[in-house]
């Protein structure tokens, strides 16, 4: 009976051959690490983002942002937030940049937690294949599929180096944020 199915992969031959391949192997897996690390760390910055914006402890920030489920809902509720509580544009528009550039590197970060790995017979990683299903040609298909070649390490290694900036500068921005916080403001009473 014919299968779809991929072929198994000779899963001894490519571990036998992984030895000469380790070094080109543990450079890209460290990378990942390092995205995955550095990624983590710039998303729990907005922790002390929303502590200053609903201007509460850092537990009680920590609380909120664990309660949203996605990175989405997160920067939604922040950027809410500081429409509502950022009294001076110029440090808004800062914090929407801090924003947008986490999102490109949320994305890059994306597709590499969220594909496959493909792995040759000498156990090189030649591709990821992502997990996303798009539409082509009226026809559904699983996700790009991109070469783990030089200049996409180089891309790798360039969104890693980014998010390390990127950390920096939110830990930077917060005293600004903190300095620009509109006080309450007093609920309007009603007149009867």
């Amino acid at each position: 009976m014919p299968t779809r199915l991929p072929t198994k992969p000779d899963f001894e031959m490519i571990e036998a051959a992984a030895i000469d391949s380790a070094d080109h192997r543990t450079r890209i897996l460290a990378l990942i690490g390092n995205l995955v690390f550095s990624w983590s760390n710039n998303e729990s910055m907005f922790i002390y983002v929303l502590m200053i914006l609903l201007e509460t402890d850092e537990v009680s920030a920590a609380i909120v942002f664990a309660t949203l489920n996605t990175t989405r809902a997160r920067l939604d509720l922040v950027q809410r937030l500081a429409k509502a509580k950022v009294g001076d544009r110029e440090t808004a528009k800062a914090l929407e940049n801090l924003i947008d550039r986490f999102n490109d590197c949320t994305r890059v970060r994306n597709e590499f937690n969220h594909c496959m790995y493909t792995v040759s017979d000498r156990g090189e990683i030649t591709h990821t294949h992502a997990m996303k299903i798009r539409e082509t040609g009226g026809r559904l298909v699983l996700g790009e599929i991109r070469a783990m070649d030089e200049n996409r390490i180089r891309e790798l290694m360039g969104t890693v180096n980014t998010l390390k900036r990127l950390n920096r500068e939110l830990w930077d921005f917060l005293p600004r944020l903190q300095a620009s916080v509109r006080p309450p403001q007093p609920a309007p009473t009603e007149k009867r």
